[in-house]
């Protein structure tokens, strides 16, 4: 796996605003306002900064909690795991293995057969249908 290394100004220029802040600065989208939130079709969920395939619709469920959430990831080798301490909490931080996106969060209150929850920001991907 090659890592995807940038400088601040070329991240700033390939991606929209939402995308640049969610994925450089691990900002966070508004709940229910990400474009995959309620999207339901099949396909792969990749990284918005460097393409790499990080959830497949198949293991996306609706967690009511306004983000996209996925039970696994496509391979578990394309994210990292990192303690997040912001905000007076201790979460588990999701990034893109690649190129260090900050993705979202993993919670350990989804479904079978993980029973995790990857609830992850719609600005830190791109859908590709299958």
């Amino acid at each position: 796996m090659t890592k995807v290394i940038k400088a601040d100004a070329e991240w700033r220029a390939e991606l929209d605003p939402m995308e640049y802040q969610v994925t450089r600065h691990a900002a966070t989208e508004r709940a229910f306002t990400g474009k995959y939130w309620d999207h339901h079709e099949h396909g792969i969920y990749h990284c918005v900064c460097c393409g790499t395939p990080l959830f497949e619709s198949d293991a996306k469920f609706e967690s009511g909690c306004g983000w996209p959430s996925y039970f696994r990831a496509l391979d578990p080798d394309n994210v990292i795991e990192k303690t997040d301490r912001t905000h007076g909490m201790v979460r588990t931080e999701i990034v893109c293995a690649v190129c260090d996106a900050h993705l979202g969060h993993v919670f350990p209150d989804g479904p079978p057969p993980t029973g995790l929850r990857y609830c992850i920001n719609s600005a830190a991907l791109r859908f590709e249908p299958v």
